[in-house]
């Protein structure tokens, strides 16, 4: 799934309140831009995509059936 696809899922299911979808997308994007990037850019950006991830943490605990359900 290329990026624009994976936007056009994140607005259709109302996914923008969903951080993991939205790491997911930067991370669609930065590998779709990477042929066109200095290895240190991209290890960079790549590092900052990263530390997003760590800073949702576990936000999610307890109100699992509501994030997750199917």
């Amino acid at each position: 799934m290329d990026s624009h696809q994976l936007a056009r899922y994140i607005e259709e299911t109302d996914g923008i309140s969903k951080p993991w979808l939205l790491v997911q997308l930067r991370l669609a994007k930065l590998n779709e831009q990477k042929n066109s990037m200095t290895s240190v850019d991209y290890v960079h950006d790549l590092d900052d995509i990263h530390q997003d991830l760590m800073n949702i943490g576990q936000w999610w605990k307890g109100q699992e059936r509501e994030v997750f359900k199917p």
